[in-house]
Order: C-alpha cells, then structure tokens, then sequence
C-alpha cells in the first residue's frame, strides 16, 4: 500500500473551535425546536458526533448514506441511496450534517429527496465547503471551512476508506 503525502490543514484545535461555533449557532437558530440532524454516512460520524455532543437543544439523529465515489478520489457522479433516513420529517426541522461538499452533486440529490418529504424546515451543514470543484450550486447554511485544493483525509475523511482516525485535517500532496 502506497503511502501518501500529507500535510496538516487544521489542527484540532482549530476543527474544535469551528464545531462549537456551529453548534452554538444551530442552538441559537433552532432554540425552542427539536430538529433532525441527518448524517452523510460515512464520512460525517465524527464531525457529526462532536457536532450533537456540543449542540445545547434537543436534537434528533439519523442517518443515510449515499454512494458516488468509487475507489478513487473522484466522484462517478451518479447516486445511488444505499442507507436511507428512518425518521419521519414531514413537517419537521431538518439538517443535513455533511463532511465536505465538492461537486455538490449528492448533497443536491439528497436535499431535493428529502425535501419530497416536506419538511417544515431544510438546512444544510458542512464541515467542509470546496466551492472549486462545485458541479451543483447548493447553499450551506452552516460551514465549517471554506477552501480550494486537493484531497483531504482525517477527522472522518477518507481516501479509499483509509485515514479517517486521524484526528487532523490533511490535504494530501501531489
């Protein structure tokens, strides 16, 4: 297995700063309401975790998983649920809690489905916002980090379904 170069983005510090930060906005926007966070499996877990576990309302959890990225680090583009959401949403405040939104082809996928439910509210939350390789116009409610560049693994993140441990961000070198 080849070993990949790399070199820390955020620290965990600075991720730990900007969960708070959003958790304490989605409390703030949500107080007196009790929204469903719908996690973007697999890469969301950890973000999503320290995201609820900092949140100061009641909050609801579930999860679906999309596929669109085969081996590689590039997206197929096609979208396929292989996981979907358990929770009823019709007329519920939802946000969908995502890791990274490049082409912004699944989250779209995903928001317009969800949105067949009619929920009463729809917000989207990212920790990563890669505005470069954006295919799809989605708008973001909540971001964590805004940034152009290459790969990226830890925190969740993964490339071929190894580095999600780390607990940085790394951008990998060519």
């Amino acid at each position: 297995m080849k070993k990949l170069k790399k070199k820390v983005l955020y620290s965990r510090d600075e991720i730990n700063h900007r969960v708070k930060d959003i958790a304490r906005q989605i409390s703030q926007d949500f107080y007196g309401k009790d929204p469903i966070l719908v996690g973007v499996l697999n890469g969301v877990f950890i973000f999503l975790a320290d995201l609820v576990r900092n949140i100061e309302i009641p909050v609801q959890v579930d999860f679906v998983r999309l596929a669109s990225y085969g081996s590689g680090t590039e997206s197929s583009g096609r979208i396929k649920i292989t996981k979907d959401i358990e929770l009823a949403i019709t007329g519920k405040d939802v946000i969908i809690v995502d890791d990274i939104v490049d082409t912004g082809l699944s989250l779209n996928f995903l928001k317009n489905r969800l949105l067949q439910a009619k929920p009463s509210s729809l917000k989207i939350c990212a920790l990563i916002n890669k505005r470069n390789r954006r295919k799809v116009e989605v708008n973001l409610d909540y971001v964590g980090f805004s940034l152009e560049g290459n790969f990226l693994v830890g925190y969740g993140l993964d490339c071929d379904e190894r580095f999600r441990c780390l607990p940085e961000i790394y951008e990998i070198e060519d």
